[in-house]
């Protein structure tokens, strides 16, 4: 295994989850059907604010260079993209910043957090902001869907940075296996969430073919 076999695999094995969770139904899940420009880019703001709240913690208190060093980069750059969207927004997005997925926050190891945070992570939230982009598209905000576009870039460049990260970390396969598991959980909940929310509204989750 290597950084860019576990996030092909990752990808592969999670198609339908992924695929679902970058359909046109993500940002009515995310933003509980409230499909206004304001709504949309403040859930952004506030899963940027969450997952960097969590990256800053964790550079805090690992010893892991590696895991560290990513840690603390990861969150500096969330920091900047935070400020950019909250002006925006004319200010700080309302409300306490929410766990970025809940289930990152459950890892422990150096491996398993990487593996959750930036990849299993990465992959959810590149759906939603791909969505975020095509909402503002149609809205005709093209400076606003430019902003989601760079945010969606960067947060391409985590995952890859996160896979990099990896293959320093993991000394042989019960590595890989524990990130694996770390970033399928990730995604799992985030899909149990997706389908559980929507079922809530009355929509079906699985797409309409």
């Amino acid at each position: 295994m290597d950084e860019q076999t576990f996030t092909d695999d990752i990808r592969g094995g999670k198609r339908t989850e992924l695929d679902r969770l970058r359909s046109d139904k993500a940002l009515l899940a995310v933003t509980g059907a409230d499909l206004s420009a304001g709504t949309v880019l403040e859930t952004v703001a506030l899963s940027l604010d969450g997952l960097q709240a969590t990256l800053a913690e964790w550079a805090e208190e690992t010893t892991a260079d590696p895991a560290r060093d990513a840690f603390a980069d990861a969150a500096a750059s969330l920091r900047a993209d935070c400020e950019r969207v909250g002006a925006e927004l004319d200010g700080e997005p309302a409300g306490d910043p929410p766990e970025p997925i809940p289930t990152v926050r459950t890892f422990e190891g150096p491996v398993e957090r990487v593996a959750a945070a930036f990849v299993g992570h990465g992959l959810v939230f590149d759906g939603i902001l791909l969505q975020a982009v095509s909402f503002f598209v149609n809205e005709a905000e093209r400076g606003r869907a430019d902003l989601v576009r760079e945010l969606r870039s960067t947060t391409d460049d985590r995952v890859d940075d996160g896979a990099a990260t990896l293959g320093t970390l993991c000394a042989g396969e019960e590595d890989w296996d524990d990130a694996r598991t770390a970033a399928s959980a990730v995604i799992d909940a985030a899909y149990d969430e997706y389908v559980e929310t929507l079922s809530g509204m009355g929509i079906d989750p699985k797409p309409v073919c």
